[in-house]
């Protein structure tokens, strides 16, 4: 098409230099002496500098290793500067990082290895044993399991090697590049629970990470100067993105990173670290307060705590604006999208409940629910917050509208440009949404994603077992915990036996195992078969009242 001016350059020079990496780059020269990561447990901290020669080592050691171009590395770590350096070091050589879950099982990280087939895994120590199993399990060798953030010591693998070993000999000069990057290259592939036992890969361009970057910079605003702590794990969308590695690397600001989630660890380093601004799940709150409560700290110095995952209560919000820090905000979103609507200071506690109204560059709706097909984006429904419908969104700056390797999940979620979430939810006059629950029956229990359908699969291969649904309930720590309703195959099966069996199964992570257990002789289905989760879910605290749901 032609223009009213010469739009070569300005073509080539976007699609090409306005990368992330480029954005990383320019701070290591502005701010080389500034602190990127510190690692209050081994009280060490890097600069800029620092950061970006451990990364050149680290990309170094991955050419050599055969990662080129599209190649996948594979970063299953807890928080740690490890996983900083691994957000970096494959964009250098034009490699992308799947950040997986750590605390997946080994079964379901087998199945995610033979999914995407990455060159190189990079691990945390503490699972190590996991890793082994998972590598035995999995059809797709990798050519290197790098163990890494060894501070327990623990020993190592036959044919696994340690990260310093790995890196050791290698430059710290910037690699030769052999391609030229493109804002719609892949660089980042991150991993959301599904309704089976392989994690949904979801693909993240270089475009996408830039103005997610810039997403948060102008939403706290995030500037330079800051110092973030994300209490949740870095793996996620809402913990690399939200004051993780993506935003606080761009901006040139400072990431404290913390492996293990510990609220009187957190208040603490607020102080030491001078932290300004803190991310965590709405549970993550809760034990802030309460450590709080028990110890006043001085918080004066931080500028927000951000919280995702769930809406707060008003009468939550008011405890937090009064015992932590009046600047409080709260996201919404998913993985493939970010976030997409905001609360912010101003907005709260009034608008508490709520998810409040989109963010600048998105637009979120709450449309018709149509059985067996979508409605239209213009379809919506009254505005009058009693009418349920389902919502969407649009956010064409923070998602590939893509599944890796699966064309059917990406024609079902997104269309027209817009994703459809699957949640429910009503909206007022102004816009402000409020997400009633899944269309899906997805359960959120500690700021993870669980889908009923793989547990009662986990469960259904118990061969004591005739049939099975599993269901959530309210948890003041977890935001939900999951229950499964069981009818037994062996009258003699217990809830100790089923509470040994999911403890055992290499396809439930400890955090999809149930909670409580209840053994009934029928489970409520339609007249055509279908299980009716809405009933249970619908009883299930008033059977965690009476004792019906139990631990053991």
């Amino acid at each position: 098409m032609a223009r009213t001016y010469d739009d070569t350059m300005f073509i080539d020079t976007f699609e090409h230099e306005y990368t992330w990496l480029n954005g990383f780059m320019r701070n290591v020269r502005r701010f080389p002496q500034r602190p990127a990561v510190i690692d209050p447990d081994q009280k060490k901290q890097w600069t800029y500098r620092e950061l970006n020669a451990e990364a050149n080592r680290l990309a170094h050691a991955l050419k050599k290793g055969g990662v080129k171009k599209d190649d996948v590395v594979m970063a299953v770590l807890r928080n740690s500067p490890v996983f900083c350096t691994c957000y970096v070091s494959p964009r250098k050589i034009g490699g992308i990082l799947l950040a997986a879950n750590c605390n997946l099982a080994a079964g379901e990280m087998a199945l995610l290895i033979d999914h995407n087939k990455p060159k190189i895994i990079i691990y945390s120590a503490n699972i190590r044993d996991t890793m082994v199993q998972a590598g035995n399990m999995a059809a797709w060798k990798p050519e290197r399991f790098v163990l890494a953030d060894n501070i327990e010591g623990c020993d190592l693998p036959e044919h696994h090697v340690l990260y310093e070993d790995y890196i050791a000999d290698e430059a710290d000069t910037e690699p030769e590049r052999d391609f030229r990057p493109h804002i719609y290259d892949e660089v980042l592939r991150l991993c959301t629970s599904g309704t089976t036992a392989l994690p949904k890969s979801v693909p993240l361009n270089d475009i996408n990470e830039v103005l997610s970057a810039h997403d948060v910079i102008m939403h706290y605003p995030l500037r330079h100067d800051d110092v973030c702590l994300n209490m949740t794990p870095l793996f996620h969308r809402g913990g690399c993105h939200s004051g993780g590695q993506c935003p606080t690397f761009y901006a040139g600001a400072t990431l404290v990173v913390m492996r293990t989630f510990k609220p009187q660890s957190a208040l603490d380093w607020v102080e030491e670290y001078g932290i300004t601004f803190m991310m965590g799940a709405p549970a993550n709150l809760a034990m802030l307060a309460r450590a709080q409560e028990h110890r006043k700290r001085n918080l004066s110095g931080l500028r927000g705590i951000i919280t995702m995952g769930a809406p707060l209560s008003r009468n939550d919000c008011i405890r937090y604006m009064t015992v932590l820090t009046p600047h409080i905000f709260n996201g919404y979103g998913t993985t493939e999208t970010f976030w997409n609507s905001f609360l912010r200071p101003d907005d709260l506690p009034d608008g508490a409940g709520s998810v409040g109204g989109s963010c600048i560059d998105d637009e979120v709706r709450v449309v018709r629910m149509i059985e067996g097909k979508k409605a239209e984006p213009d379809d919506m429904v009254p505005q009058d917050n009693k009418t349920v419908g389902e919502i969407i969104v649009f956010s064409p700056e923070k998602t590939t509208y893509s599944y890796y390797k699966n064309d059917a999940l990406s024609t079902e979620r997104f269309y027209k440009g817009w994703m459809y979430t699957g949640d429910t939810g009503v909206w007022d006059k102004n816009w402000f949404v409020t997400v009633l629950g899944r269309r899906d029956d997805m359960m959120v229990v500690s700021g993870e994603n669980i889908y009923p359908t793989q547990i009662e699969d986990a469960l259904n291969e118990y061969d004591r077992v005739k049939d099975c649904m599993v269901v959530s309930v309210p948890d003041k720590v977890r935001g939900e915990a999951v229950c499964a309703y069981v009818v037994p195959q062996d009258k003699n099966l217990t809830i100790r036996d089923l509470v040994a069996f999911c403890s055992a199964s290499p396809m439930l992570s400890a955090y999809k195992r149930p909670r409580y257990f209840a053994l009934v002789e029928s489970l409520p289905r339609t007249a055509t078969g279908k299980k009716m989760h809405y009933a249970l879910k619908e009883r299930a605290p008033r059977d965690l009242e009476s004792g019906i749901l139990r631990k053991d």
